[in-house]
């Protein structure tokens, strides 16, 4: 905790000193005021307009920043919601589709959330690019995807990619590629807010530059940004004017977010006759998801709250899948109108997460952001819908990556479905070990995918490699121990194994 903090905290428990508290906050927001200033000077004039607005957004958020105290939910206030704000999707299939699915469909505006670097699964540049399916990206099965919709109901539904200063120049060269494809493609850019000093709070960047030492000192401050960004780049107007009326927005590595025509039918004919101007599909939580956030009802409003706002004394609670039974996929449908009406009355409430860093040097910062699901509570007549599993296949890591890569879905004008040879539908828990982290390295480690419709679990540790046609089957668990080596033999089949030891194959 920083001594600002520490003392901000001491001066609110004592009797009467909030005076000094707020001189305190005072006095540091007009430091930050300063410093902003001064960076500005920095910019280049083509850029200046642009980097005020992110200057400006950032001052926003760091005054709200020092306005809130503590988790920012009261806990006693959090209820279940009531049983009609989540519908299940069974419910909203069951009312089918209507004629004319592409007047529908022509008031649909995609975008996906293309901000983030394949660093995690070590690769360079935008995550989007990296090959998940047959060399397919997961920017090329979205194209997929879209224009396959588009040449079926022949209707004209655009792409939108919300990039950040990381990913929109490698992004931006590879869309020519889909030049001839029957999908308008529009990019605009999340902004770019500096991180601060965890001691001072004032900010790392001394220029707008943002190579060299520098590239550390900025940040994109997470989905909740879109909001702002999209109506700053002018493509909320422009799309308002071409009458488009509904944007779904989903994560890019998210294989499970197709467009949905029952959900995109329900939005544009409500049964009730009033229309949702903010939908989030929920999905059941596993194990697996204790830390999802979850939709709750707060002072009468449908609110999505995260682990990192839950008081300490709660956070077993939060976690537990008998009372929060469902989480966020952040799979959200929004209204084009309403997006509007709010960021011109700057009436989008979104908390604020508080993420620490350490930069490669050693320094401590915090940098500010928000979730785009956070803003429900801002929007009216809100509604989850209680989606399959299905609609929820990230991936985030190379266990994520084998399990799409393998027999157990099957590949469709860009859509993964599971495959119908899997007797039950749910997903086999895959635990790879830190030899397989990066890309390169587990594909390296496959010489062909095994066959794993028939798997229920599968852990690997430790350096082992798999050759051609391995079928797995099953709860199979490899550990090679340090300095042992396991290589499974092309054509095994382990059913049920638990693989220890040492086991080399060379070549004779």
């Amino acid at each position: 905790m920083s001594r600002f903090v520490q003392d901000l905290s001491k001066a609110m428990s004592q009797d009467g000193a909030s005076q000094f508290q707020e001189v305190i906050r005072q006095e540091l927001e007009l430091s930050v005021k300063k410093e902003l200033e001064k960076i500005l000077t920095t910019a280049p004039s083509h850029e200046f307009e642009h980097t005020e607005k992110d200057l400006d957004g950032f001052r926003k958020l760091f005054h709200r920043f020092l306005q809130e105290k503590g988790p920012s939910v009261d806990w006693g206030k959090i209820q279940r919601p009531p049983e009609d704000s989540i519908q299940p999707y069974e419910k909203i299939k069951a009312r089918g589709l209507p004629d004319n699915i592409s007047s529908v469909l022509n008031k649909l505006v995609v975008v996906k959330l293309n901000g983030g670097l394949g660093t995690s699964m070590g690769c360079k540049g935008p995550k989007s690019l990296i090959g998940v399916r047959n060399e397919n990206t997961f920017l090329d099965l979205t194209v997929q995807q879209i224009e396959h919709l588009n040449k079926t109901y022949n209707t004209d539904v655009p792409l939108v990619l919300m990039n950040s200063f990381n990913t929109d120049e490698d992004t931006k060269k590879i869309l020519q590629k889909y030049n001839h494809c029957r999908v308008k493609i529009y990019t605009f850019n999340q902004s770019r807010y500096p991180r601060i000093n965890k001691e001072s709070l004032l900010p790392v960047a001394k220029d707008v530059s943002y190579s060299g030492e520098n590239t550390e000192a900025w940040y994109p401050p997470g989905h909740g940004d879109i909001y702002a960004s999209f109506y700053n780049s002018g493509l909320l107007d422009t799309f308002i004017g071409e009458g488009k009326e509904y944007i779904f927005v989903s994560n890019i590595d998210n294989l499970g977010a197709t467009v949905d025509l029952y959900i995109l039918n329900h939005l544009m004919n409500p049964p009730n006759g009033k229309r949702c101007e903010f939908v989030m599909e929920v999905t059941n939580k596993t194990r697996a998801d204790v830390k999802g956030g979850t939709l709750t009802q707060y002072e009468g409003k449908l609110r999505l709250v995260e682990i990192a706002q839950v008081p300490k004394a709660h956070v077993d609670e939060f976690k537990s899948v008998s009372k929060f039974k469902i989480f966020n996929t952040n799979n959200l449908w929004i209204s084009l109108a309403a997006v509007k009406r709010l960021q011109e009355q700057n009436a989008i409430d979104m908390e604020i997460i508080v993420n620490p860093k350490t930069l490669d040097g050693g320094l401590n910062v915090i940098q500010l952001e928000t979730a785009v699901g956070a803003a429900i509570k801002s929007f009216e007549n809100s509604l989850g819908i209680n989606v399959p599993r299905s609609r929820f296949l990230p991936v985030k890591t190379t266990s994520d990556l084998l399990l799409v890569m393998s027999n157990l879905y099957s590949l469709n004008a860009g859509s993964l479905t599971m495959s119908e040879k899997r007797e039950f539908p749910t997903v086999p828990l895959v635990k790879l070990g830190s030899s397989f982290t990066k890309v390169q390295d587990y594909l390296r480690r496959f010489e062909s995918i095994p066959d794993m419709l028939e798997l229920d679990h599968l852990t690997v540790s430790g350096d082992v490699t798999f050759g051609k046609n391995v079928s797995l089957k099953g709860t199979v668990i490899i550990i090679a121990n340090h300095g042992d080596r396991i290589d499974i033999p092309p054509g095994a089949v382990l059913e049920n194994k638990i693989v220890s030891g040492n086991l080399r194959i060379l070549d004779h």
